[in-house]
């Protein structure tokens, strides 16, 4: 078989072959355009024989330095610079196309960090408003019933948009869901400000953010499911939506110094901003993709991620007729992953949204303490969510059954926070402080999730993940509604933070355990399209 040595010269391309034919081969430079990055030399080569043809191949090039990258590399070269004079200096070779940093980087990566980062800037614009809400309740006159409508308005867009959102990926690709999403939900984030003294403007505003996010996930699935393998799939899945925390910490560290110099406006004008800088330069990212790097990098190759093309309006209904919904239904190891979801956001949501009121009223520390605060637990999940990825995929790559692995990791997402919302529930005694740490060692821990939960639509279904994932964020989206505001309500009425935002979370965990050790599954389902 052939060895194939393509070299780009100033202007000629010249095919340096190896055969194992005695036949002599000519190869002519074929004239192309100038090119700043490429070779400037010219090489013709004859070959007799295959050894003849390697130490013609050293003859010719050696001396010439390929900035020693060849020479070390391919092992067929030695290149020195004291062998080049001052003559030959000017036709050195180097490589000078490595500008952008990411452009060597395989597709799958490339996917992983722009996602990631969407992500990052996706709870950036989810947590501003849990801060800005405590100057904003103090302008407008708004008691913790109206606070916690406002923040539940964004749960109702992010709920109607999961199942359509899952849909559109999967007929027209992650990618460009992903993209529409973000600027749909930055625009609107940008808007905040303008309509926040007319309250029903405030709060459809909020719902265009809740579906431009509401997007993201499904999209974020169907590109992992196209592009990951299962050995790598809980790390990618877990850096991606590790996203969520560190845009989270971003936001609340952000957020106080904003307020406090230019008022809670600004929050919303400079986080809109990046979304929409996110999306111009995602459309770079995009045209600078090399599909040659992807094919010369070690390690499993991705998927190529082929852009759909736009369907037609029929086309469109019967893709939406081939989803084997009733087989979705009809599979305990769904319905499990859907109460299981309801339960991890009831937790996740109630705390994203209250935290920071709680540590302010409750723990009585000042907004910029408060904020700080809340930063620990998303911190902290950044470092469990890089644990736990790492656990879930060495166990899986030794051998032990994807669904106990999935299993494990769900169950110490569930248990973790509910011990230590117990413990910060009953009256102890304990300082703030205490109080503070113990919370986040369990919010941490609850990261285990990303490991558990959030892998188990691609492991039983790569073609219908983003559907399934939509199905699923749904009903978890659910909490964002009820349980952000229910506890509003709860704690006008009780004025206890262990009734109205605790126990709730701490029923559902407990529940939710059981559930998914009971049905979850990770094994992949054949599901019928014949319904």
């Amino acid at each position: 078989m052939a060895k194939l040595l393509t070299v780009r010269a100033e202007n000629h391309f010249c095919c340096l072959s190896q055969y194992t034919t005695h036949k002599a081969q000519v190869f002519k430079p074929i004239s192309v355009p100038p090119n700043k990055h490429g070779f400037r030399f010219r090489v013709s080569c004859l070959k007799e024989k295959e050894k003849e043809f390697l130490l013609e191949t050293k003859k010719t090039l050696n001396g010439i330095g390929l900035n020693g990258e060849l020479g070390k590399k391919g092992g067929l070269i030695k290149t020195s610079g004291d062998e080049l004079g001052a003559e030959s200096r000017e036709n050195e070779a180097g490589f000078y196309g490595d500008w952008p940093p990411w452009k060597n980087l395989p597709q799958r990566y490339k996917v992983i960090g722009t996602t990631a980062l969407a992500f990052v800037i996706c709870n950036m614009d989810k947590v501003n408003l849990s801060v800005a809400i405590i100057p904003m309740s103090h302008q407008f006159g708004w008691n913790s019933s109206v606070a916690g409508l406002v923040q539940s308005s964004f749960f109702w867009g992010y709920a109607l948009s999961q199942l359509p959102g899952g849909w559109l990926a999967k007929i027209f690709g992650g990618r460009k869901v992903l993209e529409v999403g973000v600027l749909a939900w930055s625009l609107a984030t940008a808007l905040v400000p303008i309509l926040s003294g007319f309250m029903p403007a405030l709060i459809f505003s909020r719902i265009l953010v809740g579906i431009g996010e509401g997007v993201s996930p499904s999209a974020a699935t169907d590109l992992i499911a196209r592009s990951i393998p299962l050995e790598e799939r809980s790390r990618a899945v877990s850096f991606v939506f590790g996203g969520l925390s560190f845009g989270s910490v971003t936001g609340l560290l952000l957020a106080p110094p904003l307020i406090q110099n230019f008022g809670w406006e600004s929050v919303f004008y400079l986080f809109g901003f990046l979304g929409i800088a996110w999306f111009l330069g995602f459309q770079i990212v995009k045209e600078d993709e090399s599909s040659f790097f992807q094919t010369t990098m070690s390690g499993p190759q991705s998927l190529s991620i082929k852009e759909s093309p736009s369907p037609s309006l029929s086309e469109l209904g019967a893709s939406l007729k081939d989803v084997p919904w009733k087989a979705f239904f009809q599979t305990k190891a769904v319905w499990a992953m859907i109460y299981t979801h309801f339960c991890g956001s009831w937790g996740h949501y109630t705390c994203l949204s209250w935290l920071p009121t709680y540590f302010s009223e409750e723990l009585s520390l000042n907004l910029t303490e408060a904020a700080w605060v809340s930063v620990f637990p998303p911190l902290a999940s950044i470092f469990v969510t890089t644990i736990a990825s790492q656990f879930a995929d060495n166990l899986i790559s030794k051998g032990v059954e994807t669904t106990v692995v999935r299993k494990i990791c769900q169950t110490i997402a569930f248990l973790s926070p509910a011990t230590c919302m117990i413990l910060s529930s009953l009256d102890l005694g304990l300082p703030p402080w205490e109080v503070v740490t113990i919370l986040t060692g369990g919010l941490a821990l609850s990261s285990f999730a990303l490991s558990g939960l959030y892998c188990t639509h691609q492991d039983i279904s790569p073609e219908y993940a983003s559907i399934l994932l939509g199905i699923t964020n749904t009903v978890g989206a659910v909490p964002g509604i009820v349980g952000v505001a229910l506890t509003g309500y709860l704690l006008d009425s009780t004025h206890s933070w262990s009734i109205s935002l605790f126990a709730p979370s701490i029923f559902f965990y407990l529940t939710g355990t059981v559930v998914w050790l009971a049905f979850a599954s990770s094994k992949p389902q054949n599901f019928s399209k014949e319904d």
